[in-house]
């Protein structure tokens, strides 16, 4: 079956950033007015590094988009023990 997680979603009025989990790898999806990126990385660590590199991504939208993955990590890692 090809389930995709969709790990952490952030929505701001200036764009969008997903962090979407599927067979082991983590599709960056970042979306703005007018433009979109997507890339696939080995790891959520790596895709929240490389979204620092992403062109005209609002740095609100990124500060935020890491602190709900950051929210997303704690809440895992806290049911999953």
């Amino acid at each position: 079956m090809n389930v995709i997680r969709h790990f952490s979603d952030t929505r701001t009025n200036t764009g969008r950033v997903r962090f979407l989990v599927q067979f082991g790898r983590v599709r960056l999806v970042v979306e703005g007015e007018g433009w979109q990126h997507h890339s696939t990385h080995s790891s959520l660590q790596d895709a929240a590094t490389f979204l620092a590199a992403v062109p005209r991504l609002d740095h609100q939208l990124y500060e935020r988009a890491l602190c709900d993955l950051e929210q997303a990590l704690l809440f895992e890692q806290h049911y999953a023990a």
